[in-house]
């Protein structure tokens, strides 16, 4: 039961729910909570995929056999538990706007989870040209809806899928070569690929997700109902501390080995039983393996036919890639579908809470905004595709996005707006952020600001101590404690005398050096509050105000390794100026006036991402305590933030 427990915690659809639904994680006393019991029957069935291969389904179905309903579906590696005849779940579908509207709900526990047969393939390969029997996620999504379409009773032949994080995922793989009866879909904070998603970020390492590894690398091959993994203990509440005294990743292995009586036999580095963590650790680099799992490669097999709205969170540490490039990729291939994007004031998953007031970690963006979006917008999403017309006049926005500056919505028929331009702002050597005129050419001969990588005093992400399984709340921490070290540079606009908004991508395009040969490079982009500022916000951690709050809108890693391609990396030549890019995801934020726009740049950001030992080596995940030294890293004042400002 801790497992599961653990499992709720992790799976990630929200601040304290699984990834595969909100709705699980807000189990009720069934004495005060009958809506499901007293509105729905549930049924398990085990569904023959074309492989022979049996996936584990449970069908809750309205009571009222008067009419036809439409099936909404979630596939999950998070269990669709509870199993069990009598034993039924309190909240069922996105929302409880549409339970109440009734639907027949379907959730599935994907191939090799719980109790579907099969072996689990973490982001299953996706196969374009599948031979007789031949199958993969795509396959068994549209053998699922053809049995469900053929033997529900009282369906009405169209259906919709839903999810969040990892079922999102799944969401999206249910609009590829998509079963006829499928009529819309809800990729939500869903993954895209796992070299940009979750794990990696540009190739870096998402040390901060290390205990989650077990969750999707433990073997299985027979159903269970039972959690068949464990979570490594770290014995310690001091995460930084923690994976500083650890050193190199290879000394992570030992928490991977499941096997203890062969440890004497084998090299205790070499040896790895969790099957994803041997992925990441033979596989470091952007090869067929990682390539092949992507799914956002294959945007151009959504048909038409079905209709897509793609929901996502400005302040999702998890899956922020993912959703932005489902979306784009849609648009792109996809010039005749009806295709939607939502972004709001969210963490992971936090669009399904039932909760009333809004906030991320210690900032407060109001209330009621979760609350709005699933009445508002999801709700009537299904309802038109799956109840009503179904045409392409849904009454939604093409892009419904919530200004987090100005902490309020808009509606726009494109995103990024098509009112949008191009500046670039340049890092000088007064640690000014000043913007550059592209008819002005500068006569300033650039300068060298250097600071010192000490690899055994990283830059913290977060000022708190404490140990997270994932983390979350720092995409909207306060950054003075980092902006006032040595190790990170600062630049910043003056006091802004008017609004600025960014809206959409930001590339930071660095010149820099290193005396090393390997490097990191970090961006951070900063709302700095007014030092008398009025927000009303009485959940801020005790040590903070909001007087002078530095809020970070948008912070992005790149490799440097892979500043060129992430599939060939490359050393630095110690000393050489170099270009580094790094593209951070879409924004869209307001400056409000009397605030500033800061740029943090610094090389170590622990224990989010692992440290690189900043010495070329060809697998960090290999290197030796050797390889770590610290070294001497520097930012040339011709380098610059291009910003997609929106006027």
């Amino acid at each position: 039961m801790k497992k599961y427990f653990l499992l709720l915690f992790f799976g990630i659809s929200l601040i304290f729910s699984c990834k595969n639904n909100f709705k699980e994680a807000e189990i009720s006393d069934p004495k005060k909570d009958t809506y499901v019991v007293d509105n729905y029957t549930k049924k398990e069935v085990d569904i023959i995929m074309r492989d022979g291969i049996k996936l584990h389904t449970t069908i809750y179905s309205p009571k009222d056999t008067s009419k036809e309903y439409p099936i909404l579906m979630q596939r999950t590696p998070y269990s669709s538990r509870p199993y069990g005849e009598g034993k039924m779940k309190t909240r069922i579908g996105p929302n409880k706007h549409l339970m109440k509207d009734k639907y027949i709900v379907v959730y599935q526990d994907v191939r090799g989870r719980w109790m579907s047969e099969g072996v689990y393939d973490n982001m299953r390969a996706y196969i374009p040209n599948k031979k007789e029997n031949e199958s993969d996620e795509v396959s068994d999504t549209y053998d699922t809806i053809d049995w469900l379409v053929k033997n529900i009773e009282n369906n009405n032949g169209k259906v919709g899928t839903w999810g969040i994080s990892y079922p999102g995922h799944y969401a999206t793989v249910s609009t590829i070569d998509a079963h006829p009866a499928l009529k819309a879909a809800s990729p939500q904070a869903c993954i895209g690929d796992f070299f940009f998603d979750d794990f990696h970020h540009n190739g870096a390492f998402l040390l901060s997700y290390f205990r989650a590894i077990s969750l999707f690398g433990t073997y299985k091959d027979t159903p269970t109902d039972s959690a068949w993994y464990s979570f490594p203990k770290m014995n310690t509440k001091d995460q930084y501390q923690f994976f500083l005294d650890k050193g190199p990743l290879s000394n992570l292995n030992e928490y991977f080995q499941y096997d203890k009586l062969d440890v004497a036999e084998t090299s205790k580095k070499d040896k790895i039983d969790d099957f994803f963590w041997k992925e990441i650790v033979e596989h470091p680099n952007y090869d067929e393996v990682w390539k092949s799992k992507g799914i956002i490669q294959h945007m151009d097999k959504v048909p038409s036919s079905v209709a897509t709205m793609i929901v996502g969170g400005w302040f999702d540490a998890e899956d922020l890639y993912g959703p932005l490039e489902t979306y784009k990729g849609i648009e792109k291939h996809g010039k005749n579908n009806y295709n939607t994007l939502v972004f709001g004031p969210w963490d992971h998953g936090r669009w399904a809470s039932s909760g009333v007031r809004n906030a991320v970690g210690n900032y407060y963006f109001g209330d009621s905004i979760s609350l709005k979006y699933q009445s508002e917008i999801e709700t009537k999403f299904f309802h038109h595709f799956l109840k009503g017309k179904g045409d392409k006049n849904s009454g939604l926005p093409e892009a419904y996005v919530y200004d987090s500056g100005r902490k309020e919505w808009k509606s726009y028929d494109s995103w990024p707006p098509k009112n949008i331009i191009k500046q670039d702002w340049v890092l000088s050597e007064s640690q000014k952020l000043n913007y550059s005129d592209p008819n002005v050419k500068s006569k300033t001969k650039p300068k060298a600001i250097k600071f010192i990588s000490d690899i055994k005093r990283p830059v913290p992400y977060s000022e708190d101590i404490k140990t997270v399984f994932t983390p979350r709340k720092y995409m909207t921490d306060d950054q003075r404690f980092a902006a006032r070290r040595p190790d990170v540079l600062v630049f910043e606009t003056d006091i802004l005398t008017e609004d600025f908004t960014l809206a959409g991508e930001i590339m930071a395009k660095l010149k820099v050096a290193t005396t090393g040969s390997a490097a990191d490079w970090i961006i951070k982009v900063i709302d700095v509050h007014p030092s008398d500022a009025k927000e009303n916000n009485d959940k801020l951690q005790d040590h903070l105000k909001m007087s002078n709050y530095h809020l970070m809108v948008r912070s992005e890693v790149m490799r440097g390794r892979f500043r060129n391609s992430f599939e060939f990396p490359e050393p630095f030549t110690p000393n050489k100026k170099t270009a580094v890019n790094i593209k951070l995801q879409d924004v869209f934020h307001t400056f409000k006036k009397g605030h500033k726009l800061q740029i943090q740049v610094q090389s170590t950001w622990f224990p989010l991402i692992d440290l690189n030992p900043q010495t070329y080596v060809d697998n960090i995940y290999k290197a030796d305590k050797k390889d770590f030294k610290t070294q001497t890293h520097t930012v040339f004042t011709d380098s610059s933030i291009e910003f997609s400002v929106l006027k």
